[in-house]
């Protein structure tokens, strides 16, 4: 445990000019006092930590040290290898990029190590688009990518509806969703941020100008709270509708997990036969009634009147084909 902590320790001294005790101690998860320790064990070790005493001192490395990769275990190096997503690579034009750097890594490993990216390879591969549906990569992906990593700011135009709109943008990360990417961006001069389907864009002309990026930015907590809002969004309508156990079990597999799960929920007790009342945000009854037919004799619509009458209809087109 201490071992790990110390290589962790050096790592983070080797990418920055120094750190603060506190700012060690809480990248690593322990104390202040510890921290002392681990610099002198280091030290003693023959690294050459310093220590910049004052309020505003911190540790450092002298000398430009630099640490080669052994201390990685097998488990770390395989999971290293597992980091990228090589079709995902390929898409935004850095697959030779990522095959040099793959290259160094093994150069720098333990020559027992350096199977590793073969024997991950060998047991993990993301195929990150749906099922039943051909993969295709947007003309304008590469271009993008480029101003993301440049933090350049680009002249975009895409299209919205039938209609097509210009916009100026601060390009700051790409998310892959089910084979689908997406742009987040900052609409120039301080504006909000939005997300943007890429196989939209029918232009990107990347400016000069490099834009400042808010540092209080995180892709992943922005796009898990944009991709909430989006689900909620197209729940436009409410059913109600009574279900058996099976069908309450059912339900979340059937309809959106998150509302399917709220609503049920939200439920009242279950009647004496095991049925429950549920009330449940869909996006349209069109949408609801292909749902719902997946749930079959364990759901009963209650409202509105049209969808029972739908319901009716068809369960009555089944028991003529059926009853034959």
């Amino acid at each position: 445990m201490r071992a790990a902590r110390l290589i962790k320790m050096v790592l983070l001294l080797q990418s920055r000019p120094s750190m603060t005790a506190a700012e060690l101690a809480r990248e690593l998860e322990v104390s202040e006092r510890t921290v002392t320790r681990d610099a002198q064990a280091l030290s003693e070790a023959g690294v050459p930590v310093y220590a910049d005493r004052g309020r505003i001192g911190g540790y450092r490395l002298v000398g430009g040290y630099r640490t080669r990769l052994t201390g990685l275990a097998r488990g770390e190096a395989e999971a290293l290898f597992l980091s990228g997503v090589p079709g995902a690579l390929r898409e935004m034009g850095l697959e030779d990029a990522a095959s040099a750097a793959r290259l160094k890594v093994s150069a720098a490993l333990l020559p027992s190590l350096r199977d590793a990216s073969r024997t991950a390879a060998q047991r993990f591969h993301l195929d990150a688009p749906n099922w039943f549906r051909e993969p295709v990569t947007p003309e304008l992906l590469p271009a993008v990518a480029d101003a993301v990593w440049d933090d350049r700011r680009v002249t975009a135009r895409y299209r919205r509806g039938e209609n097509e709109v210009g916009r100026e943008l601060d390009p700051y990360g790409l998310v892959l969703k089910a084979g689908v990417w997406y742009l987040c961006a900052r609409v120039a001069q301080g504006g909000s941020f939005r997300v943007y389907r890429i196989d939209r864009f029918t232009a990107v002309e990347p400016g000069e100008e490099r834009f400042e990026r808010a540092e209080d930015f995180d892709l992943p907590a922005f796009w898990e709270e944009r991709a909430e809002q989006f689900a909620r969004s197209i729940l436009r309508a409410e059913v109600v509708v009574r279900l058996s156990a099976e069908g309450a079990r059912r339900l979340p597999h059937a309809v959106d997990p998150l509302s399917g799960r709220e609503a049920l929920a939200r439920a009242g007790e279950p009647d004496e036969g095991g049925w429950v009342t549920v009330a449940l945000p869909v996006e349209s009854e069109e949408v609801a009634h292909t749902q719902l037919t997946a749930l079959g004799a364990e759901v009963e619509v209650l409202a509105p009147p049209s969808l029972r009458e739908r319901f009716a209809a068809e369960a009555a087109r089944l028991a003529g084909l059926y009853g034959r």
